[in-house]
């Protein structure tokens, strides 16, 4: 794979751990289930049909707001599930941040999911993915632990000159299982990597389209442009909600790829599998309530959730140890 690094001088070989045949790039771990249940929950076998998410609650947590975008598509698949959110943005964003900062948040943040009787656990963020998801499944082996990592497999799938740009933030670049990913899966394409620093802040005040957000856009994009790429990465679920601006900077010829639905469909079987596994008395009712919590202002994600996502509900402070 060749790959450059718009942001630096030099050129780097850039992965991720694949679940089988998914058209995403994201890691996913049950050590409650045996091989024999994650081969019968491979993407061979579609989630049910009937699976609602009734039974299930879903805990997940990002960085600020842009896990609202893995959020709703959950939503669409688990109607029925409750979904308990977590918005660190007190801390936000975790791209700018060290590896051993972003695996103390993720730890703290899923040791209260989990108060919150979470079944599975979406880290719904590609640095915290990177950082500190090995750590939280070792922490909680009996635990589905989700992540999200930037598509960079089906984005080489589907271009057709073999260019791809990936936009994501430093931090993600830098890991090495980001490096891992590209290592694996970019093969021959010619990937281009653009740090988007200060992004994901400026997406944090909810104003999807104020002119310093169109120019960030813009200066990330000029890059992919000059590099003539046919297909684009958003590599930070925060930047589904200006997918807009980037088709408008790079072009409606260029193909944008986001993971949201794919790791809403792994979700969705990984929670369907734990619910029929249960026991009669185990089963618990849900009603497919929402629960936002935040490290921040509470008040800012309730309104950015109702502007965004149509999500009418009040959002809490998050309790710090």
């Amino acid at each position: 794979a060749r790959s450059f690094d718009s942001s630096a001088t030099s050129t780097q070989t850039v992965s991720v751990s694949l679940y089988p045949g998914e058209n995403i790039c994201f890691a996913a771990c049950s050590n409650r289930l045996t091989q024999q249940d994650h081969n019968m929950m491979s993407t061979s076998q579609a989630p049910s049909q009937s699976f609602n998410g009734d039974g299930l609650t879903v805990g997940m947590f990002d960085s600020g707001l842009g896990g609202l975008s893995v959020l709703s598509a959950i939503r669409a698949h688990l109607p029925l599930s409750d979904i308990v959110y977590v918005a660190d943005s007190g801390f936000a964003p975790y791209g700018e941040k060290s590896d051993s900062f972003i695996e103390d948040r993720s730890r703290f943040i899923t040791s209260f999911l989990l108060t919150r009787q979470a079944d599975v656990v979406v880290v719904a963020c590609n640095t915290a993915t990177a950082a500190a998801v090995h750590h939280l499944r070792q922490k909680w082996a009996h635990v589905p632990i989700i992540g999200v990592e930037p598509g960079v497999k089906p984005a080489v799938a589907h271009s057709r000159n073999r260019r791809v740009g990936v936009l994501a933030t430093p931090s993600t670049l830098r890991s090495k299982k980001f490096q891992a990913l590209i290592d694996n899966h970019a093969q021959d394409a010619y990937v281009v990597l653009q740090a988007c620093a200060g992004l994901a802040k400026e997406i944090e005040l909810g104003e999807l389209d104020s002119p310093r957000l169109r120019d960030l856009v813009e200066t990330f994009s000029a890059p992919l442009r000059a590099a003539e790429v046919d297909t684009a990465v958003l590599g930070c679920t925060h930047y589904p909600f200006v997918q807009n601006l980037f088709k408008q900077a790079l072009g409606n010829a260029v193909e944008i790829v986001d993971t949201a639905d794919a790791v809403a469909r792994h979700t969705t079987r990984i929670g369907e599998r734990l619910v029929t596994m249960r026991l009669p008395e185990q089963h618990k009712t849900t009603r497919g309530l929402t629960e936002l919590w935040s490290s921040a202002d509470p008040a800012h994600l309730a309104k950015v959730a109702r502007s965004w996502l149509g999500l009418d509900c009040p959002a809490h402070p998050l309790p710090e140890a």
